[in-house]
């Protein structure tokens, strides 16, 4: 059986927009031959993209499709005449040519683009809410990457409920794991941080409600204070961030080292005393996940799929609520218990989520597909 996968926006290189997208289908690419060995895969990708997977095999575009205008000219122009032979083709990221006539089946991450359409110029934006909404329709299958997700589609495009199936991201826990104290603390004097402090990691954007963040901080008595450390590359209008840190004195308090290196999350992770996540809306929230297998105590927003990677092993708060979040970073400071306890808890319920269990579930979802 041959499986066509768009995976144009499998990214070539580092940077923080290589993150999220990028991170599911690199982690989906390496784990899909194994779960269904009967099939022949077939990655499509742009001219420079340079990966390779077992199992999997290649197929390079003749054009540079990381610029966006030029991979919408790939997928919908180019695309459909490189699949004859194919018994099902995979969009990887939202959208599949209009000219499919094979069973498809298309993977969406978040409905952000509808949700927050500002983040992206008006163009893309309206090109991925016309057509997603048209990829959806057509699919045999769509696959969520969490059931917040799946509910969004229901809610917002009207997909009906049993053409959604769930494919949550996983972890590498051989990368995402509590590090010797001796490694941590040589981090930490490499890093030039403190002994206790806590992070944030995420693009520096509206949705991640970073201002509401550091109110609560600057409410918290400066004495139980740990110093703040906000990670990671400027997104849209990250401006009133830095607004805010200057309007409530917070400078020599919050540190912005920028993006963080994927080698070197799992040494941040380790670092923070607890990590915060207080975003309004995510797909599915990798960092928190990463945050617990790492043995860090987590504190996130109790909205879209963050209760759902989290659950009972983190605190989950309303992300409008300053005077919670507030009440949160003292106790978070203070009681050494609920952080040892949080700390268990968090370990255990990352060890829920594998990659394996992702491909499955997206072999399921073809298996499903390939029957109607």
């Amino acid at each position: 059986m041959k499986i066509a996968l768009n995976a144009h926006l499998l990214s070539s290189q580092a940077g923080y927009r290589s993150a999220g997208i990028h991170h599911y289908i690199d982690n989906l690419l390496r784990e899909l031959p194994s779960a269904m060995p009967d099939a022949q895969f077939t990655a499509f990708v742009g001219a420079k993209n340079r990966a390779e997977y077992a199992g999997m095999t290649m197929r390079r575009a003749s054009m540079n499709t990381e610029p966006p205008i030029n991979r919408i000219i790939w997928e919908q122009l180019v695309q459909p005449f490189a699949l004859p032979g194919f018994r099902l083709y995979h969009a990887l990221a939202f959208i599949a040519p209009t000219l499919m006539l094979a069973p498809m089946v298309v993977t969406v991450y978040d409905l952000s683009f509808i949700h927050y359409p500002t983040r992206l110029p008006m163009l893309r934006q309206r090109y991925l809410q016309r057509f997603t909404t048209l990829t959806c329709e057509r699919a045999f299958r769509i696959i969520a990457i969490s059931h917040s997700t799946a509910r969004d589609l229901t809610h917002t495009l009207g997909v009906e409920p049993e053409r959604v199936d769930v494919a949550q991201p996983g972890c590498d826990f051989n990368r995402f794991k509590p590090l010797p104290a001796d490694q941590i603390a040589s981090f930490r004097r490499q890093a030039d941080l403190p002994d206790r402090f806590w992070l944030f990691i995420g693009t520096l954007e509206p949705r991640k409600n970073l201002p509401m963040l550091l109110e609560a901080y600057a409410a918290v008595p400066r004495a139980e204070r740990l110093p703040l450390v906000l990670a990671g590359g400027k997104g849209w209008d990250y401006e009133p961030i830095f607004a805010t840190v200057k309007r409530c004195g917070l400078e020599r308090e919050v540190r912005f080292p920028g993006y963080l290196s994927p080698e070197a999350l799992p040494l941040w992770y380790n670092a923070a005393e607890t990590f915060l996540y207080p975003s309004v809306y995510e797909g599915f929230g990798i960092p928190v996940l990463e945050a617990m297998a790492c043995g860090t105590p987590v504190i996130v927003s109790n909205v879209s799929s963050l209760p759902e990677v989290a659950e009972d092993a983190g605190v989950c708060l309303p992300p409008r609520d300053v005077a919670a979040w507030t009440q949160a970073l003292r106790r978070a400071g203070a009681d050494a218990e609920w952080r040892t306890a949080a700390r268990t808890a968090g370990l255990a319920q990352a060890a829920q989520f594998t990659w394996q269990d992702t491909a499955q579930a997206t072999v399921e979802s073809y298996r499903r597909a390939l029957r109607m």
